[in-house]
């Protein structure tokens, strides 16, 4: 086999950030998570990313084909806002790199507007195929929740992109569909590949010993993992604990952001004790990945109240451990989740109707039980190796080749 090699850019996500925290989340882990898949199928893959910290190496193995490299741009600590003048001093350290290591890449694939904005230069310059995943967009996240507003770059970029990029991977149809109706998109450039999810981690370990590492015991558990934004819809979720009706105690164990000194969670915190739910929520913060499964299985159902989701990691995480799930149906949850199935998928985002759902999965053991097996007979059709497939396939359409060309170290 040829030596094959691509160049991922993520230029605000570092893949080796901890999920949970500020900014990182599902793309962190999917970028992290394919990359390594491409790596097993014999793919060399540098990650480009900003450098986050001052003292983070410049480059790092995730695997023995897959390695981070971080570069300038801009401090380490600006805000995702003023990140776009950066950008072009970024693409200048991606080429220098390239130029310096003697690299030859076959594919530019970006992750993100930002990333999407280099990726298109760089794809440009060296005369081969862009890939872009955009994770979210502007326009369906304004279109989500009222409120939600972003910078005018964003959506020109994100237009140029749609229009330039000679692949746009999508995580579902509804994600497909948005795009084509928003922007003008052409359906016949975009390839539909949901998320993965690490099998291996992401297991059933049983709910009774998960119960008893983490210090649960008796009560009716239930589950949010996600950063906490308005537009992860957490607020849904404590007016749904105020309504639930139970005969066992409740807990409702809310995974995500610095439970010390955050502001969200002190806005979270002071609704809670207005609902008087405050008592049964635990704000736990962030949580290792290694150490997400056992919350997974220590839970009834996993909530996921969100206002848009682009594909639903949290979810199929849960669905993974066999835990069912419980959704908005937004975006690419209505693709995870098999209403009926594996869990419920909620149109209205009303807490009595979420709390309905929730009571009749808790108050039917076998209907919990079942709901779990499905769960994970789904996600494992989902397995990394299967979305490493299938980028494959679209990088080798893209490239009319079986990678052949000089990839020296």
């Amino acid at each position: 086999m040829n030596v094959q090699r691509v160049a991922f850019i993520t230029f605000h996500a570092c893949p080796l950030a901890a999920p949970g925290e500020g900014k990182s989340g599902g793309m962190n882990v999917y970028v992290r998570q394919l990359a390594r898949a491409l790596g097993d199928q014999g793919v060399q893959v540098d990650v480009f990313t900003r450098n986050h910290s001052a003292e983070i190496e410049q480059i790092q193995s995730i695997s023995p084909n897959v390695r981070v490299v971080h570069l300038p741009g801009g401090e380490p600590d600006a805000p995702l806002e003023n990140l776009f003048r950066y950008l072009p001093s970024f693409l200048e350290a991606v080429e220098e790199f390239q130029g310096k290591n003697r690299l030859t890449y076959q594919v530019v694939h970006s992750h993100y507007w930002l990333s999407g904005w280099v990726g298109r230069a760089l794809a440009r310059r060296k005369m081969i195929p862009h890939v872009i995943t955009f994770h979210t967009m502007g326009l369906i996240k304004m279109q989500s929740r009222a409120g939600e507003m972003e910078p005018l770059a964003r959506h020109q970029v994100e237009r140029e992109l749609v229009g330039s990029a000679d692949r746009i991977v999508a995580f579902s149809a509804n994600e497909r569909d948005a795009m084509v109706r928003l922007y003008g998109a052409d359906a016949r450039r975009i390839a539909v590949a949901p998320c993965g999810v690490d099998l291996s981690l992401f297991r059933p370990l049983g709910q009774k010993q998960a119960r008893e590492k983490l210090g649960l015991n008796g009560e009716n558990v239930f589950l949010y993992v996600g950063r906490l934004e308005p537009l992860k819809g957490v607020e849904l979720l404590l007016h749904t604990a105020a309504h639930l009706e139970t005969c066992r105690p409740i807990r409702v164990l809310v995974v995500g952001g610095d439970a010390n000194g955050d502001r969200q969670v002190d806005r979270l915190r002071g609704l809670a004790r207005t609902l008087k739910v405050d008592g049964v929520i635990d704000f736990v913060g962030r949580v290792d990945q290694e150490e997400l499964p056992l919350y997974y299985n220590a839970a009834d159902v996993c909530v996921v109240p969100s206002y848009y989701e682009s594909f639903g990691l949290a979810a199929l995480e849960s669905m993974a451990c066999g835990t069912p799930v419980v959704a908005a149906r937004v975006g690419g949850l209505s693709t995870i989740v098999q209403h009926g199935r594996t869990g419920y998928l909620k149109s209205w985002r009303c807490p009595e109707s979420f709390a309905s759902s929730l009571e009749m999965i808790i108050s039917n053991t076998k209907l919990q039980h079942s709901m779990g097996l499905a769960a994970r007979r789904r996600a494992e059709g989902m397995g990394w190796q299967h979305v490493a497939a299938r980028l494959s396939q679209e990088y080798e359409t893209l490239t009319g080749n079986l990678w052949e060309g000089d990839n020296s170290q």
